[in-house]
């Protein structure tokens, strides 16, 4: 039951998400009067935020720091479930877990006014610890697991350009979105592997 606990977590945070968006009063980037989330314009953050772009209090903000930290917990525990799982060096084993750790301890702080930090730390981190998944497949042979992960460690490079391109900061919600599904499935498809 233990090694299923990544997975439930982050089923959990997908019910969390989809309800804090139930309860976000409005605003996003497109348009501050806005009624309700826009899931084409509203990123993830909007959720966690105190006040929403609109400028009313956001009581979606505990629901959805709720599914953060739910998340991260989930993730962190995947990233060592994983190197304890494979036969890999212990190098490796290290740098998947210690990446993971950092990457998942930073992102449950994007909520904060260091949210462009977190966000950095958790991509570079994020990707290193990608990067160790991949090796480790590589080297047990599950090749459709190694190219769904470098698929997943493009998404993040995507995300970050989006994010940080005042070009193609207003198509950031959907590619964050998509990123969210592709990564987490990817995420619960290995750990549904390890405990075959």
């Amino acid at each position: 039951m233990s090694k299923l606990l990544p997975t439930i977590g982050i089923l959990t945070f997908i019910g969390l998400y989809f309800y804090s968006t139930t309860l976000y009063p409005g605003g996003s980037q497109v348009d501050a009067n806005s009624v309700g989330f826009d899931w084409g314009n509203n990123l993830w953050c909007n959720l966690m935020s105190d006040e929403a772009l609109n400028g009313d209090e956001n009581p979606a903000s505990p629901v959805a720091l709720t599914g953060i930290v739910i998340l991260c917990l989930s993730m962190t525990l995947f990233f060592f479930h994983f190197a304890n799982y494979f036969e890999i060096d212990r190098n490796c084993r290290i740098t998947i877990k210690i990446a993971g750790a950092l990457a998942m301890g930073s992102a449950v702080f994007i909520f904060t006014q260091y949210h462009d930090v977190m966000t950095t730390i958790l991509s570079i981190c994020g990707v290193v610890g990608i990067i160790g998944i991949i090796r480790a497949l590589f080297k047990n042979n599950l090749r459709f697991y190694m190219i769904s992960g470098i698929i997943c460690m493009a998404l993040v490079g995507i995300n970050n350009l989006f994010y940080y391109s005042e070009n193609l900061i207003k198509y950031l919600p959907v590619v964050q979105k998509v990123g969210f599904v592709l990564i987490l499935g990817w995420t619960i498809a290995l750990n549904l592997k390890m405990i075959d």
